[in-house]
């Protein structure tokens, strides 16, 4: 009779949640798991293109000039350019929307990462398609107006907690759906947040020359274009999502705690209230600071540094970089574009394996390669370049940013080893403030230490010398770190009421109340759909790949 009433209560609940909620989105018996990681990566692959907004800054640097800037005044100040109309945006302050998503990325994923447990995975995708496509339009009325400050509150605040929630919003649910696969799952996902610039960059750019008239630079039109098409992508994954009954897991597999003991896994689970005070979070968000910056100072000096180190020797000339003329600079910037788009492929392509490798070596050993193997390779690089040795320099940074790449996509995973997959996505959200300082930390150091370099005279060729032996310095700390993870004490995780209680916040189902008794019906999902999902995903990604490879073609001309 009880079973009843609590079936009833169940079905009852379900009828009065709104569209949105996660009671609505538990998945029936039958349901295909490969259909969420291509409602992960159709959000991933849109707000993904936040690495590639750099497209826009020469366009809209003279949008009123049109062929060249119209320079504001020498007593206009940042402040001023953020209302200013008459004059164009210099880089530089455009330049502070990139800073502006990734502080708003990690910050929005802390505050809110609690909530998106509780609201469930299509309620977060909702929002952040809203903020992220509604952000986009209130920077092209920005560009329309020439007000800067719409661009940075539109882009920059609306569109960056978008950024956060989107980031965040399948790394629960891929983990509870691949317990088995764990960094395989959430690598998937996050493949797609580095794969988006790939797409997004040369949409944009096709799209800014079909829209481009002699009045016109065309970049509010294509921020249109773009958002709309973004918004359906997004809403389409969102909406795809699904969450597993409590208590799912796979047919046929074995939890770890019932195969041989491993202490680094645990059955457990920690509230995310708890995290601030425990030292394992604390060297994991060491781990992940460390690893990022050292990767992330590269990505935004990579063409200036391969320009800079070999000179005229990328296009066959004998000269230094200080030598070359006008057209030879043209050329070799062509050849180090090759290079930024090599390293963009590497950095995808590293999310997704080393993520699934970690499956097979541990979180914690895979790190323990990254810096190791990392540390090894910064070391190398200015060998490489005295010998003049563009193969080995090209293959170092290569490695590096597939490491990169794969630090992002690994930590999701360490972290539900540590801490349990109850409240991942909001631990993980906490975690990602590891990313906004590291997004400050290595481009200061790479690029003030170029400068100072260059302030004491030394040629261009050598200046990167130093600053890659602080990069190792960086990735000793990382691994000493890394190497200090133990497993969690027993003190910081919940007690079953407590659990119990999350659980029933999280409007967590059991599987045998997920449906009413005598209505357990098994409906297999039709492969048609698990096929088409993956084309929708598949087709654009591809495309951005065959794109990013005839850029770096130019590396090899």
């Amino acid at each position: 009779m009880s079973s009843v009433m609590n079936a009833g209560a169940v079905a009852a609940t379900s009828a009065d949640a709104g569209f949105l909620s996660k009671e609505r989105i538990v998945a029936p018996p039958g349901f295909n798991r490969w259909l969420v990681p291509p409602a992960a990566l159709a959000i991933h692959l849109c707000i993904g293109m936040a690495y590639g907004f750099s497209v826009f800054w020469l366009p809209l640097s003279k949008a009123i000039g049109i062929k060249d800037p119209v320079k504001c005044a020498a007593d206009v100040g940042f402040f001023q350019e953020l209302f200013v109309s008459t004059c164009d945006w210099k880089i530089s302050t455009l330049g502070w929307m990139y800073t502006m998503f990734f502080v708003l990325l990690g910050s929005s994923a802390a505050i809110w990462g609690g909530w998106l447990e509780r609201a469930g995975p299509r309620k977060a995708g909702v929002v952040s398609a809203v903020c992220w496509c509604g952000g986009m339009l209130i920077s092209a009325l920005g560009i329309k107006f020439h007000q800067f400050w719409m661009m940075l509150l539109g882009s920059g605040v609306i569109g960056g907690i978008g950024l956060g929630l989107g980031y965040i919003s399948p790394v629960s649910t891929l983990i509870k759906w691949f317990p088995d696969r764990r960094g395989m799952a959430t690598g998937m996902a996050i493949m797609g947040f580095g794969g988006g610039a790939m797409i997004g960059s040369p949409l944009a750019a096709e799209l800014m020359k079909t829209f481009a008239t002699p009045t016109d630079v065309g970049v509010m039109q294509t921020f249109v274009v773009m958002a709309l098409v973004y918004f359906v992508f997004m809403m389409g994954g969102a909406l795809g999502y699904r969450v597993p009954p409590s208590g799912w897991k796979p047919e046929g597999w074995t939890p770890p705690a019932a195969q041989a003991s491993n202490a680094m896994i645990t059955s457990r689970h920690v509230h995310v209230k708890r995290v601030w005070g425990i030292p394992q979070f604390w060297l994991v968000w060491m781990v992940l600071c460390m690893n990022v910056s050292a990767g992330i100072g590269v990505i935004g000096m990579a063409s200036p540094m391969l320009q800079e180190v070999f000179g005229g020797s990328l296009i066959g000339v004998a000269k230094k970089f200080g030598e070359l003329d006008k057209a030879q600079l043209t050329a070799i910037a062509g050849v180090a574009a090759g290079f930024t788009a090599l390293l963009s492929l590497f950095n995808i392509g590293g999310r997704f394996f080393w993520a699934s490798l970690s499956d097979k070596l541990g979180r914690k050993l895979t790190y323990v390669v990254f810096f190791v193997l990392g540390a090894g390779l910064y070391f190398s690089v200015p060998g490489s370049a005295a010998a003049g040795s563009t193969l080995l320099f090209v293959a170092a940074f290569c490695v590096i940013l597939s490491m990169y790449g794969g630090g992002f996509a690994t930590v999701p995973a360490y972290l539900a080893d540590l801490f349990g997959t109850q409240m991942v996505g909001a631990i993980h959200g906490r975690l990602l403030t590891a990313w906004a300082t590291a997004g400050i930390l290595g481009p200061v150091v790479v690029n003030y230490m170029r400068d100072y370099q260059l302030g004491l005279g030394i040629p261009r060729e050598q200046v990167y010398n130093q600053t890659m032996y602080i990069l190792v310095g960086m990735l000793v700390v990382g691994l000493i770190c890394n190497l200090m993870v133990r497993p969690v004490a027993d003190k910081h995780f919940m007690s079953d009421a407590e659990l119990a209680e999350e659980k029933r916040l999280a409007h967590d189902r059991a599987i045998e109340t997920a449906v009413g008794p005598g209505t357990m019906t098994f409906h297999r999902t039709p492969m048609v759909f698990v096929v088409a999902a993956w084309l929708a995903v598949g087709i654009p990604l591809a495309w951005g790949v065959y794109r990013t490879l005839q850029t770096a073609g130019k590396l090899f001309h």
